[in-house]
């Protein structure tokens, strides 16, 4: 393990490696540690019990949250002709079908989220190996192959702050939830509304204990653990009600 920079290690020594802290005191802390000279991004990070080795047990999803996430977000969209206009006039990126998939192909890979029509799978089904990697093959599940009259709908969410959840190979799941700049009450609006929907997504055949642990942190700060419990039942409503 690479040694720690001074920095970090006087954030880390502000927090009590034993205590669960309750969602609130975590994203004041999480807040206060961060001291990079950018503005650092809030990760939730979830041990899950499932074993995503099994069909059955896969946990994925997305959710929009409330307050955004803080990030640019460069959207690129297969379709055809129909849908390229409404996707144009959405205020894609980037639009096309043949000619972005040869783009990619030879390497071209800025942008953040994919998003194609149904009738042009047979383009991007042949990017699997770059998009799949970087999770931004497009796909049913995550809400990003929707018909052409749903684009302005769905490019309007991802600027806002759609993001998607799935658990790892190591039954991890990372989700960003916001900036370190973002008030104590937005960001935990966010890490509400992601905890309503990963607990939701729980498969009804699983048996055991769901999530094993709730870590928040900055990039650069420490992770903060925090109370299983308090944030599973954490919602977004009773808070901004």
């Amino acid at each position: 393990m690479g040694k720690h920079s001074k920095r970090y290690a006087a954030a880390l020594a502000k927090v009590d490696r034993t205590q669960n802290y309750q969602p609130e005191q975590a994203i004041g802390l999480v807040k206060e540690l961060a001291s990079a000279k950018f503005d650092e991004t809030v990760e939730v990070h979830l041990r899950m019990g499932v074993d995503p080795r099994h069909a059955d047990q896969q946990v994925r999803g997305v959710v929009t949250l409330p307050n955004g996430t803080g990030r640019t977000v460069r959207i690129l969209v297969f379709a055809s002709p129909e849908g390229q206009t409404l996707a144009r006039e959405a205020g894609a990126d980037f639009v096309g079908a043949d000619d972005l998939a040869d783009q990619i192909v030879k390497g071209w890979t800025d942008f953040d989220v994919v998003l194609a029509t149904p009738d042009m799978m047979r383009v991007v089904g042949k990017l699997g190996k770059v998009l799949g990697p970087r999770g931004l093959m497009p796909s049913p599940k995550t809400g990003t192959i929707v018909p052409a009259e749903d684009l302005p709908r769905v490019i309007r969410e991802s600027r806002l702050g759609r993001v998607e959840f799935r658990v790892d190979k190591t039954s991890n799941i990372h989700v960003p939830v916001g900036k370190t700049s973002f008030s104590q009450e937005k960001l935990l609006v966010n890490f509400a509304t992601l905890m309503e929907a990963i607990v939701g997504a729980r498969p009804a055949t699983f048996k055991g204990i769901y999530i094993q642990r709730v870590t928040l942190a900055s990039t650069m700060g420490p992770g903060i653990r925090t109370d299983i419990n308090a944030a599973s039942s954490l919602k977004a409503d009773a808070i901004t009600g």
